[in-house]
């Protein structure tokens, strides 16, 4: 990454910082320390079909997503949506949503604003990884302003991948 004056970025392809969550990968492009607070940047590439998060809410940010490639399903409140390439939504804070792959391969681009989540992906990654239970994941949601409301799915749990 090139920095330029007072907090102009530029990143080449490649450059971002990867985090594997098992059933899907997050590349961080922009945090809270590149655009000093403003909003967060990633990518995620979904390698099966059927993953996503639970129902859920975000007390402190807005969530943008826009589609590069695939296809999801997106529920806000209660209705639900199907989002191909160059789809764009957007949830403001205090809002429910989710979002389920639909294409295997599947990638998008999520926004955050102000910044925000880039450290529960992280802290995800970790817990997928040691095998974390619902609680373990209510306690990460909490820390970054994120709200459970609706059932898990097994697979956001544990990596998909890695099932027999």
């Amino acid at each position: 990454m090139a920095r330029v004056g007072d907090g102009a970025s530029v990143l080449a392809p490649g450059e971002g910082r990867s985090i594997d969550v098992g059933g899907f990968a997050v590349t961080v492009y922009a945090d809270g320390e590149t655009t000093a607070g403003d909003f967060s940047l990633i990518g995620t590439v979904d390698t099966v079909a059927g993953g996503g998060p639970p129902m859920h809410i975000h007390r402190d940010c807005s969530e943008s997503f826009y589609v590069l490639a695939g296809a999801y399903q997106v529920i806000v409140e209660d209705r639900a949506f199907e989002c191909e390439q160059g789809s764009f939504v957007y949830v403001p804070s205090g809002m429910r949503h989710t979002f389920e792959t639909l294409v295997a391969g599947s990638r998008k681009l999520n926004l955050y604003s102000p910044t925000a989540m880039v450290g529960y992906f992280d802290e995800l990654a970790a817990g997928v990884a040691a095998g974390m239970d619902e609680a373990d994941l209510d306690a990460i949601a909490g820390r970054y302003g994120m709200e459970v409301v609706g059932p898990v799915p097994d697979s956001y749990l544990s990596d998909p991948t890695a099932r027999p």
